[in-house]
């Protein structure tokens, strides 16, 4: 059963208190917080299990190696792999979007071929392809809106053609919330030949990821997103392209046999796992997915969208606030909006001061966007399963004020 109130137990940060008033949390989409049930996990991981994995025959090593790859499994259910061995444990999104540049764009491009983007997305799944483009000769290509802020998705298939070789597109923007179809252009990218790449880093804490129901080739996301500790992020690859895949970060654990003048490498997934990784990480994700299990996805993904529509409807009509704000049956759990005549910088500054309301100000690693709404910056309320219709109110109320703090 989905009780917010019951929900918000779980959550220590709201035990925070600022000038007598709680804070309201409204950054979720810059990073999630951590429910007590996870941050205990990862306090008896290191105060009970503490070893390195794989690579002692004791106890606490076996115990390590134990929570490590159960941690694999657990993710491995969660997003509906074929194999655990799908499933490779990396810092976040953007190492895992950057090992999937390195490794297999660059082996696998060449001058003119075409990797196909959104302006959406985020310099993660952004900047590695301009450094394949550089390197191959690739061309990188954008796809782009609509006029309501919308997803192109007639010019996105436009834009598939016999050069296409990479289609690598966000499945919720962090600017607009648009929950995207991963499936429809996985399937348009397929029918042309072409991999198709998913960054689920804003889709997989609101929404049900199946990489088999999608049929993506790639798939990344990073766990504090979804209430796990910084630090750990997953790269889901279908099994027979990873093994053709010449891993980039060279080390220690990662390897079969090593010579004086050459090496070879361990089989799939721990020849992109090079070096100690972050084993409390991995536990404090399993946890997240743990606690996530406890509730239906579809009940979470309608409560913040809820929240955000109520949002919206509170601030729409506020004068001179710009709201980019895609069609509701298309939003998921964000709103972006500028006041015309403030800069954001002061308007998330007075709200925070105001009613200790947090919200994001800034381009969002989403500069090219930016640029083609012809904006330099803007604001960005998140939303969570754990904020409340109250907090909302609030966020609204203190927004309505900024004007009169600015004397406008």
């Amino acid at each position: 059963m989905f009780n917010v109130d019951e929900i918000r137990k779980d959550f220590p940060y709201l035990d925070i208190r600022r000038n007598g008033k709680p804070i309201v949390y409204l950054d979720n989409a810059a990073t999630s917080q951590k429910p007590s049930q996870v941050l205990d996990s990862v306090y008896n991981f290191y105060r009970t299990n503490t070893a390195n994995p794989h690579r002692g025959g004791h106890f606490l090593g076996l115990k390590a190696t134990e929570a490590y790859e159960s941690a694999r499994e657990e993710i491995a259910k969660f997003i509906n792999a074929n194999k655990t061995e799908e499933i490779i444990f990396t810092r976040s999104s953007t190492e895992a979007l950057n090992e999937i540049a390195y490794s297999y764009g660059n082996s696998n491009l060449k001058k003119d071929d075409e990797i196909l983007i959104s302006i959406l997305e985020h310099h993660a799944n952004l900047i590695p392809w301009q450094r394949v483009c550089e390197k191959t000769g690739a061309k990188l290509i954008f796809s782009y809106l609509n006029d309501d802020y919308s997803l192109n998705y007639e010019d996105l298939k436009s834009k598939i053609n016999d050069k296409t070789k990479i289609v690598s597109i966000t499945g919720a923007s962090n600017i607009t919330g648009e929950v995207i179809n991963l499936k429809l252009i996985a399937k348009w990218a397929h029918e042309n030949g072409s991999i198709f790449i998913a960054d689920a880093a804003q889709l997989i804490g609101h929404h049900k990821v199946d990489v088999k129901d999608i049929d993506c080739d790639f798939l990344v996301f990073s766990g504090h997103k979804m209430l796990s500790p910084f630090g750990i992020g997953v790269l889901y690859g279908k099994k027979d392209i990873l093994d053709k895949m010449i891993p980039f970060n060279l080390g220690g654990e990662m390897i079969e046999y090593v010579y004086e003048q050459k090496s070879s490498f361990a089989e799939v997934p721990l020849r992109f796992e090079a070096g100690t990784q972050n084993i409390g990480g991995a536990v404090g994700l399993k946890s997240a997915i743990d606690y996530l299990n406890k509730f239906n996805s579809d009940d979470i993904s309608s409560y913040e969208r809820k929240l955000t529509e109520y949002a919206y409807d509170l601030v729409k009509d506020y004068p001179n606030l710009q709201l980019y704000y895609p069609p509701k049956e298309k939003a998921g759990n964000i709103l972006t909006f500028n006041y015309t005549d403030i800069h954001p910088h002061d308007v998330s500054t007075i709200i925070d001061s105001l009613s200790n309301v947090a919200v994001r100000s800034g381009h969002h690693c989403v500069m090219p966007l930016h640029t083609y709404w012809n904006v330099s910056s803007t604001c960005r309320a998140s939303f969570s399963f754990y904020n409340t219709k109250e907090e909302v109110e609030i966020f609204a109320k203190s927004l309505k004020e900024v004007r009169k703090v600015m004397g406008l």
